[in-house]
């Protein structure tokens, strides 16, 4: 049986696993509660080896790194701030061309939003000079990413011997995230189980308009934005990239709702579609926390939808500055889930809404969350691997290369 599912491919077993774990807690809601165990224990697999693998990768990476050799980070976070803000203009144009009233929900209590975009800024530096040990136990990726930068800097006079075991440590915990990967299918079958049994879907009809704005301002930048964002990179046929990159990133990361979860997998998709490790091993981990491109388009249509609510007229100029604020302030929400609405009131702050109604809001963002929240991921996370993909393409194309 083992040997007729590997033929199968990781992405067909993942989709036998949601039809299996959505039909399980449908006929039988009891069995799908208790399904959940294998998703949980898959997210928390994940969770657990990500951290590590990113700090040994990033060291092991710079530390091997050939003086002269290009990196392709600058490019890189070209594409994320113009795929975040191309994504935030996208949902102030949807809001306005579907305008959208909410009913408002309860306020969401012990939420602490920031106060300002310097605050996010602020937050963001401080967390880069947190205590290692303590980065990587809590999976600040921000932190572990300047110590492993700097480590591995630290180690590029080292002799051949301490790089060989360093590296031989970066394949040997790459090696245990492939064996975590192997079990996704369970995994996705236990969360969407839990999910169907659980929260079930009529909850959501009521707020049906404003999912469709969300939803479909995500799709189109999935679909339509991101591809022409790629084209100018590369320069060929986008689709057979931006489709791969939804299809086996972007459906794990449905279901986990974490980007900091879905690093693991968007690694090993890099690496299967011949990027550089020494791009892949910084990028993937940076765009998990600043590349938000779903997170831009949650925070605007949920601003505008309570400007709507409450009557208030949004001038265009207005509506700029929300997106660039948006954009800012995406790059701040954290990588796991429901992390871009805790964001919302700063953004409502713009057009004088109080505190007491952007909760509100808040609060409606986590009813729709099992719908917009996967959403988001799936996009943030895939977006992640495909801007590395067409930076290290499109700067191998100007080579010359063959890719």
């Amino acid at each position: 049986m083992w040997s007729v599912l590997n033929r199968w491919g990781l992405v067909p077993q993942i989709v036998a696993g949601l039809l299996i774990g959505a039909g399980a807690a449908l006929l039988w809601p009891a069995a799908g509660s208790a399904l959940g165990i294998l998703g949980t224990l898959f997210v928390g697999a994940l969770k657990a080896v990500a951290p590590l693998l990113v700090f040994v990768l990033v060291a092991a990476a710079i530390s091997g790194h050939e003086q002269g050799q290009d990196t392709n980070m600058g490019s890189v976070l070209t594409l994320y701030l113009v795929g975040t803000f191309s994504a935030a203009l996208l949902a102030v144009a949807l809001s306005f061309l579907f305008p959208t009233q909410l009913t408002l929900a309860s306020a969401v209590q012990d939420a602490a939003p920031p106060g300002d975009v310097v605050t996010v800024l602020t937050n963001l530096l401080s967390n880069a000079v947190m205590n290692p040990v303590k980065a990587l136990v809590e999976a600040n990726y921000i932190g572990i990413l300047f110590w492993a930068v700097l480590l591995g800097l630290a180690l590029r006079r080292a002799g051949s011997g301490t790089k060989q075991v360093l590296q031989e440590l970066a394949d040997a915990v790459s090696s245990v995230v492939r064996w975590v990967i192997a079990f996704a299918p369970l995994g996705i079958l236990g969360l969407v189980a839990a999910t169907v049994a659980e929260t079930g879907f009529e909850g959501l009809l009521s707020y049906g308009r404003l999912l469709g704005v969300l939803v479909g301002g995500m799709l189109i930048m999935a679909l339509v934005v991101n591809p022409l964002i790629v084209w100018f990179k590369i320069r060929r046929n986008p689709y057979p990239l931006v489709l791969t990159c939804l299809r086996e990133s972007g459906l794990t990361a449905f279901f986990t709702r974490s980007s900091a979860a879905n690093i693991p997998v968007n690694l090993a998709l890099a690496k299967r579609l011949g990027v550089r490790e020494e791009t892949y091993s910084m990028s993937i981990p940076l765009g998990a926390t600043i590349n938000m491109a779903g997170a831009a388009i949650t925070i605007t249509v949920l601003t505008l939808a309570a400007a709507h609510t409450l009557g208030i007229n949004v001038s265009p100029a207005s509506a700029l500055l929300l997106s660039l604020v948006a954009t800012v302030s995406a790059a701040g929400a954290s990588g796991v889930a429901g992390g871009s609405l805790l964001l919302i009131p700063l953004a409502c702050s713009l057009f004088g809404i109080s505190d007491d109604v952007a909760l509100q809001v808040v609060g409606v963002g986590f009813i729709i969350g099992v719908i917009q929240d996967s959403a988001e991921t799936a996009l943030n996370s895939s977006t992640d691997v495909l801007f590395t993909a067409a930076a290290d393409f499109g700067a191998r194309r100007a080579a010359g290369e063959n890719i």
